[in-house]
């Protein structure tokens, strides 16, 4: 019997006799787009850092749906408090507020050590967040620092960069099998290449708007940028009245062991985004506005949308951020990815690892990278390939060393595996 058969969802789902995972499979080509490809796999349930697909095959999760699972899957406290609420208030629109979304502003504004005049929107994802940051940073597009009334127009983000895949979020992203297919973008983007110093602060300039950054490249292959130039973009951007922000959907909550990936980074930014992690699953996005100038940019009716803060998401966030406070959660992100990294590096086959905390990428000796991923599965691990060389994990915060270690020991069979395969 399937798992889907044993859920509380069943009188829901139309089985039509179907169960098998390749059955699922020949309906959802049938009826959704395919934008992303055939799926791997068809999950059905999860506990934990564990997740089982419609054939009853176990699995440990590795990527936590691309580090959005910060508590695992099927959290008790999360899902008591997502049920409760949706039992309570489940929706009201942005003529109203609600308890929840208030509270969850004032504790982002208290985890981001925001200074007094901060703000916060909600969103829906990520790429909300960033299309909502790019409206910020159209808005601060008056006379440039010279003073001869020249307009800020330009915004300028990093080659390798990942934003999102609405037009704005796109405009910023760099790759471009994803621009081409729809340009032309919005205007204005300049991309400079990746960790340089130099090129960055020849970039910025009395007509810049804003400058985005991710502190560590996820889509890129987990890069974390060099020490040393969030200090440098922040003065840069400090000394052309231009906005520093920083993309932080993949890297916050937790993500690296700090709240913020750019926490010790010693800078304070004009805004951050944030999602992925922060609902525990659930979908949430945020910008975060530093300071009351920045905050002010973006004035009633410029900006909005209908689910941004709505109470169950909130909730969500709010029990996902307790969660994590109180069991001891950024501790093990820290020791379990440190523990992670050192031994990775030692695996043959393995040439780099890069990463802090549980976001971690390590390159092949080959480009098997893809296979590693099928091996994987059939191995039992869900894992991820951002290139062709890079393999990617981005697990459960909860994640265990035990855990860690079986993925250890079955590593070296999987590349095995997938060389041979090739």
């Amino acid at each position: 019997m399937s798992q889907i058969e044993k859920s509380p969802v069943v009188d829901l789902v139309e089985t039509r006799g179907h169960t098998t995972g390749a059955e699922w499979l020949s309906r959802y080509s049938s009826s959704l787009m395919g934008v992303f490809g055939t799926p791997q796999r068809v999950l059905v349930r999860g506990a934990g850092c564990l997740v089982w697909d419609a054939d009853g095959k176990e699995y440990l999760d590795l990527l936590g749906g691309i580090a959005v699972n910060a508590m695992g899957h099927a959290h008790p406290f999360v899902t008591s408090v997502i049920s409760s609420q949706l039992a309570t208030l489940g929706h009201v629109s942005n003529f109203f507020t609600s308890p929840t979304q208030i509270a969850l502003a004032e504790k982002l504004l208290e985890l981001s050590k925001a200074p007094a005049g901060s703000k916060v929107f909600f969103a829906n994802s990520g790429t909300e967040a960033v299309e909502a940051a790019f409206k910020l940073a159209r808005r601060n597009n008056g006379s440039g620092t010279a003073g001869n009334g020249t307009p800020r127009t330009k915004i300028i983000a990093l080659e390798g960069a990942f934003h999102g895949r609405t037009m704005g979020a796109l405009a910023l992203t760099a790759k471009e099998a994803y621009r081409a297919p729809f340009e032309p973008l919005p205007g204005g983007v300049v991309h400079i290449p990746f960790g340089d110093v130099d090129a960055l602060v020849e970039a910025i300039d009395e007509t810049t708007a804003a400058v985005f950054l991710e502190p560590i490249q996820g889509e890129a292959g987990v890069r974390p940028l060099p020490a040393g130039y969030l200090r440098a973009a922040r003065e840069a951007t400090t000394k052309a009245g231009a906005l520093l922000i920083l993309d932080e959907v993949q890297t916050g909550i937790g993500r690296t062991g700090k709240w913020l990936a750019s926490a010790d980074a010693g800078i304070v930014p004009d805004a951050v985004t944030l999602a992925k992690g922060l609902g525990g699953g659930f979908p949430i996005g945020a910008l975060v506005t530093f300071g009351p100038e920045t905050s002010a940019l973006l004035t009633a009716g410029q900006h909005g949308t209908t689910f941004g803060g709505n109470p169950v998401a909130t909730a969500a966030a709010l029990a996902t951020l307790h969660a994590i406070e109180n069991q001891h959660v950024l501790d093990n992100v820290r020791s379990v990815g440190e523990h992670l990294r050192s031994r990775l590096a030692g695996i043959d086959g393995v040439t780099e690892v890069r990463g802090e905390g549980l976001l971690i990428g390590f390159d092949l000796d080959a480009d098997v990278a893809p296979a590693v991923v099928t091996a994987g599965l059939d191995a039992g691990f869900i894992i991820n390939s951002p290139g062709p060389r890079t393999i990617r994990l981005a697990p459960p915060l909860i994640l265990t060393e035990e855990q860690a270690d079986r993925f250890l020991a079955a590593l070296p069979d999987i590349l095995h595996t997938a060389k041979e395969a090739q």
